[in-house]
């Protein structure tokens, strides 16, 4: 069994996107709902890579948009394991804009991401074993 830090580690996962003319809206920044879908679907993947469980999004905390995102930009979205529960984790996404044409590259959104285990009855699961020790 890994230690506890190493699978947080693991779990990382980042996604780049080009932000395209269909996902803008009319100020040509990225839709916020688009924004908001793609993170959930990063956290969604990091809860399950580091869990390997079925994992279902219970909340999204605080989820600031400091910087808009224009479109004809690259995002990458980063996900990591931010604290682990008996039933629930929760995963930190952050949202860096890149232009494609420079190095010019900061956040411009980070949010939190409440997930919880759940079986085939849909009822909670412990996410670690009774040896693994929650951060």
């Amino acid at each position: 069994m890994l230690p506890l830090e190493e699978k947080i580690s693991r779990a990382e996962t980042r996604i780049f996107k080009a932000v395209f003319p269909n996902t803008t809206n009319h100020y040509d920044t990225l839709f916020g709902g688009t924004t908001l879908h793609l993170m959930d679907e990063v956290a969604f993947i990091t809860a399950t890579r580091f869990s390997r469980l079925k994992m279902v999004t219970v909340s999204s905390d605080k989820v600031d948009f400091t910087h808009p995102i224009p479109g004809g930009t690259l995002v990458e979205l980063i996900g990591r394991v931010e604290h682990v529960g008996n039933t629930s984790l929760k995963v930190r996404v952050e949202l860096f804009v890149e232009q494609m044409y420079s190095e010019e590259r900061h956040r411009a959104v980070s949010g939190l991401f409440t997930f919880v285990a759940i079986d085939e009855h849909k009822r909670p699961v412990r996410i670690l074993g009774a040896t693994e020790a929650a951060v």
